[in-house]
């Protein structure tokens, strides 16, 4: 009886052994068929970024397609929609040797003239370099101000009938609280150097010779935006006198004052204007990292909020 315990422990635990052993050659071969796995996954990556490298446009893009470049949002430099988000995507695209036409889709309310007008300078020298590559804007729910600035400079604009469309003009906006502080007892105790230091400041009473300072700053910049229109649409464009008194119209309207061409959205273009029904996205998107650092930066100057300017600043909205 003794004997066969024995015997019946010796093979259980035998068994047991085998199991192990099975088990870790199984986990084994497991193992190195995920390394050889991960190792062709970054070896495929390597290729496609040597193939790159080494292609005479750096393009990763195959095959004629469509580019795309999405504008959303305000035009702002701390915003997606930056002139340096833009204006690199614009490149990358225009750059690529598979673009057959770049359609850049806006919905923006517009934002920083500055902004704007860079954008709309960098549209026109790359269609003068690339004359073969045309630009097309496609207008969904909203282009206005700034955003219409930088589509003036696109060959043709294309917008759905219910599109919102114009506002060309400028604005500075802000608060006085004047009144409130007498109301309260505030008193404000502002030093400068300079007379014009403290611009427009919201604390203190109103400047005649500021506020005319003022409106001449945004009729010169009214005149610029004018200028930029008129150069893009040229003989398109129907003036009339509200064309540039800040109103805004429906995209169907547009096109009768000459503001827009046709009714179009993305798809249509890319298919029957462009024919390359293949989208490709170029939009400059940003990484974690360059947000933050963007944040990092606007601390760092509203720390110093004496060395700012005074005003809100100059909005096409």
């Amino acid at each position: 009886m003794s004997d066969e315990l024995n015997n019946w422990e010796r093979s259980v635990l035998e068994k047991l052994a085998m199991s192990a052993i099975v088990e870790q050659r199984r986990a084994r071969r497991w193992g190195i068929f995920f390394k050889f796995l991960t190792f062709g996954y970054l070896f495929f990556l390597l290729l496609l970024i040597i193939g790159a490298i080494g292609s005479k446009d750096g393009s990763l893009v195959s095959g004629k397609h469509t580019a795309l470049i999405d504008l959303e949002g305000v035009i702002s430099p701390d915003s997606q929609a930056s002139a340096d988000n833009l204006i690199a995507s614009l490149q990358a695209a225009f750059k690529d040797s598979g673009t057959q036409g770049v359609v850049l889709r806006i919905n923006s309310p517009g934002g920083s003239p500055v902004q704007a007008g860079l954008v709309n300078d960098e549209i026109r020298r790359l269609r003068a370099q690339y004359p073969k590559i045309p630009l097309y804007v496609v207008v969904e729910d909203i282009c206005a101000s700034g955003g219409y600035y930088i589509a003036a400079a696109a060959d043709k604009i294309f917008v759905n009938k219910a599109s919102i469309v114009g506002s060309i003009g400028v604005l500075m906006d802000g608060f006085g609280f004047t009144g409130t502080m007498q109301k309260l007892g505030v008193e404000r105790r502002l030093m400068t150097a300079g007379e014009n230091k403290g611009f427009m400041d919201p604390f203190s009473p109103r400047n005649a010779k500021q506020e005319t300072l003022t409106r001449n700053m945004l009729e010169e910049i009214h005149q610029q935006f004018i200028s930029v229109v008129r150069e893009g649409r040229g003989k398109r464009l129907k003036e009339t006198p509200e064309l540039f008194s800040g109103l805004f119209w429906t995209g169907a309207k547009s096109i009768d004052l000459g503001l827009a061409d046709e009714m179009g959205s993305l798809n249509s273009v890319a298919r029957d204007v462009i024919h390359a029904e293949n989208i490709v996205d170029f939009t400059s998107h940003e990484g974690i990292a360059d947000r933050l650092a963007k944040k990092f930066g606007a601390g760092v100057t509203s720390a110093f909020p004496g060395f700012g300017a005074q005003l809100n600043g100059f909005h096409l909205r």
